[in-house]
């Protein structure tokens, strides 16, 4: 009898083990499902707020670039709403609403730059006021730019900004891409209202970007000419006053007993690459890994 009660016991003691063991070990699972329920919830926030951040700043580069680039009129805040991109028509921005801005400069800074509008036009004959029968003054071309109101009055307006006012010259002085055509165009002009007229043009050869900047191109030009001093002078006075930049690097001159000689000259011209804003893009991970 005593035998079996002390088994019993043992018997009761060895299934109360087994509970507190079964017992610590769900909680264990329990504690291990709840630490990784954490991490996996912490990764989460730290993988929402790097996102929301990025967004953030993304939105900020992209307000800032707006703003930078006249576009829009300022936003009321730091950063527009989207309701004010939503009203944003960039056609319809007056250029004297968004000061310090890469429109206001050019629009109403560099237009109005009587320098350059000193330059003269092959042709004036579109940019004569019908009012008053002389060509735009830079005052009446902004004018007619803050009067207009329908889309086709506004890509007129524009249309006349850029043709008529001191913007006209850019394209000539800095084309935006390699045109030879234009260069020995440009080269002809400056011979011939030198009264002297070369045999034959052709392009100079090489091309590549200029070691002062990134999206500014060079264009090999080779310069032969053969006539009196006078006007070998001359094309070179010519050639220095073009609003087009030919830089001489290098040339060489041979005289010849009948007041005459030869000169050929290696030059370079230039070009730009049109500008655009770059995309950039960025990955996020969970766990930071960036």
């Amino acid at each position: 009898m005593a035998h079996e009660v002390a088994f019993l016991k043992r018997a009761k003691i060895s299934k109360a083990q087994q509970y507190t063991l079964l017992a610590v070990f769900g909680a264990a699972i329990a504690l291990g499902a709840a630490i990784a329920l954490i991490i996996h919830f912490t990764g989460q926030i730290a993988f929402n707020s790097d996102v929301i951040a990025a967004e953030e700043k993304s939105i900020v580069e992209y307000s800032t670039a707006i703003k930078k680039l006249g576009i829009c009129k300022s936003p009321k805040g730091e950063i527009y709403t989207k309701e004010e991109l939503d009203s944003c028509k960039p056609n319809n921005t007056n250029a004297a609403s968004v000061p310090n801005s890469l429109r206001y400069n050019v629009v109403e800074t560099m237009a109005a730059n009587e320098s350059l509008y000193s330059v003269p036009k092959e042709n004036d004959s579109d940019c004569t006021n019908p009012q008053t029968g002389k060509a735009f003054t830079f005052e009446e071309l902004n004018d007619e730019v803050e009067k207009a109101s329908t889309d086709d009055e506004i890509k007129l307006a524009n249309k006349l900004m850029f043709s008529c006012s001191a913007l006209r010259i850019i394209p000539d002085a800095l084309p935006s891409f390699k045109n030879e055509e234009a260069l020995l165009s440009s080269l002809n002009k400056i011979f011939i209202i030198s009264g002297w007229q070369p045999e034959a043009l052709s392009p100079g050869g090489t091309s590549g970007a200029a070691k002062f900047g990134t999206n500014l191109n060079t264009f090999d030009v080779r310069l032969s000419i053969e006539a009196n001093v006078a006007k070998t002078v001359n094309v070179l006075t010519n050639i220095e006053r073009s609003i087009r930049e030919f830089n001489i690097e290098r040339a060489t001159i041979e005289w010849s007993g009948d007041d005459s000689l030869t000169l050929q000259a290696q030059a370079t011209a230039f070009y730009m690459d049109k500008s655009t804003l770059p995309e950039a893009e960025k990955t996020i991970k969970v766990g930071g890994n960036k």
